[in-house]
């Protein structure tokens, strides 16, 4: 394995009796990088975090973490690793202070608790119980365990899900502080507008494969187009061949009860298009455009919304 991964996996395959969870993924990730796993539920972006992460075994496969392996390594690999679930449950009548105390004492070396809580923005709840804190705070306690032992490797399965606006937002500084640092940082998630901010590369992952695989930029930059042109009519049926073939139009989907263009010239697609929907004598019932984005990269791909 090269001193500049601090992953690399091939051909990991992970079954639950009849289930196949991931099936013959490849997969190498850069030390000092933040990369992001995304799919929607059930494409396998958790059993592949659970294997890397030592928690259950591949049905077969290669993975090496930090250019070692769990069968040989375990000890020394849960020293230099920190992680996150998608649900985490502490000691309801523990302290802030407490907990990060007793995760601290798990490794032979690692940060000092005070230099955590003020990393996850916690100093005014560290003497605050668990049970009290706010689901944003719980999560990035969560985070701050994971951390106090200074891991090389940082494993977030959906960190976000389920949290307001702000508490994602705290989060999303925690793990750019983290990427200054140099740390190499794994993620899972399904929200677009994280992977863009946080992800050097990703890969997009489907039914326990990788089928795309870049920096954001770049999946974005292989669509046909760069923006995006969705609309919905009333009841009318329409030629979608023709509205395939507008001027600047180079795909197109259907999309929430309605239809997607992905584009390349909006000022030019628009007016055809309103105009081939008054010929058609198509009542307009809402249209919108945006860049293009992840989710459309994904939606593209696989047919799929990305929380499907």
């Amino acid at each position: 394995m090269s001193e500049s991964l601090a992953i690399r996996c091939r051909g990991l395959v992970k079954h639950y009796e009849a289930v196949v969870a991931v099936d013959g993924l490849d997969l190498e990730v850069g030390r000092g990088e933040c990369f992001g796993l995304l799919g929607p539920n059930g494409a396998g972006k958790t059993s592949t975090l659970e294997v890397l992460e030592g928690l259950i075994e591949p049905t077969s496969g290669e993975v090496e973490v930090l250019g070692l392996t769990w069968s040989a390594d375990e000890r020394t690999l849960r020293e230099r690793l920190g992680i996150t679930l998608q649900e985490t449950r502490l000691p309801e009548k523990l302290t802030v202070l407490e907990i990060l105390r007793l995760f601290r004492s798990f490794y032979l070396r690692g940060r000092n608790v005070d230099e955590v809580i003020a990393l996850v923005s916690l100093e005014e709840k560290r003497s605050a119980w668990y049970e009290k804190l706010s689901g944003g705070q719980k999560q990035r306690l969560a985070v701050a365990c994971a951390l106090v032992g200074d891991p090389e490797l940082l494993f977030l399965d959906e960190p976000t899900t389920g949290l307001d606006p702000q508490s994602r937002r705290q989060l999303w500084d925690v793990v750019l502080g983290l990427k200054a640092e140099g740390k190499t940082v794994l993620l899972t998630t399904h929200y677009m507008d994280e992977a863009e901010r946080l992800c050097d590369r990703v890969a997009i992952v489907d039914r326990g494969r990788v089928i795309a695989l870049g920096t954001p930029r770049e999946l974005i930059a292989r669509l046909a187009g760069h923006a995006v042109v969705e609309f919905a009519v009333d009841g009318a049926l329409l030629d979608e061949n023709a509205l395939g073939s507008l001027p600047g139009a180079r795909a197109l989907r259907r999309s929430a009860g309605g239809y997607a263009l992905t584009v390349d010239r909006v000022h030019v697609t628009v007016p055809a298009l309103l105009a081939h929907l008054e010929a058609s004598r198509a009542p307009l019932e809402r249209l919108s455009t945006h860049s293009a984005t992840l989710e459309d990269v994904f939606v593209t791909l696989t047919g799929r919304q990305l929380r499907d």
